[in-house]
């Protein structure tokens, strides 16, 4: 059993990764929004949630440095995918990138989750973000169904592939 402190690391670590993911996301989301595709409500939508995740990336980014805890060799390839992720699903359409941003924030959900059943009282101010942090995901998978998310057809497979790439990015980052 590893001790309390190496997970709190591996948390923090895996959050950091997973945050600037998101804001990857978005920026690859942004980017066929400002080139190819034309949907100003969309990019509204995006550039909203993005600043959420720009919010939760600084706060890890800061008790990265506080904690000296070694954010993840993987962050530069998970800045290419990041943004290879939320271009591509934006170019195949609205309905795709809103499920992008869905089926990402179902996986964090339940990570986020597992992490704050597992946070004692040791750690109660990043309980607390986290549990807020939770809270404006659970918010932008709402969001995301409001907007065309949906799970029919080809886009049951894409949800597959979308979050079984989240988990091994989660799986990864927490150790490397």
């Amino acid at each position: 059993m590893k001790n309390s402190k190496n997970k709190v690391e591996e948390f923090i670590r895996v959050d950091h990764a997973g945050e600037r993911g998101a804001v990857k996301i978005y920026e690859g989301q942004l980017l066929a929004l400002n080139t190819f595709v034309k949907d100003e409500n969309l990019k509204k939508t995006i550039e909203e949630m993005k600043v959420h995740e720009k919010e939760h990336c600084e706060f890890f980014e800061n008790e990265i440095k506080r904690r000296k805890i070694k954010p993840t060799k993987f962050l530069p390839l998970w800045d290419l995918l990041g943004v290879g992720l939320g271009f591509g699903s934006t170019i195949l359409g609205k309905k795709a990138a809103m499920l992008c941003t869905a089926s990402v924030e179902e996986v964090i959900d339940e990570h986020y989750q597992n992490q704050i059943n597992q946070l004692g009282p040791d750690e109660k101010d990043l309980k607390k973000k986290i549990i807020k942090f939770r809270e404006d995901e659970l918010h932008h998978k709402d969001i995301a169904y409001e907007k065309g998310a949906t799970k029919k057809g080809f886009y049951s497979i894409m949800d597959k592939i979308i979050k079984t790439g989240s988990k091994i990015a989660i799986n990864i980052s927490e150790k490397v």
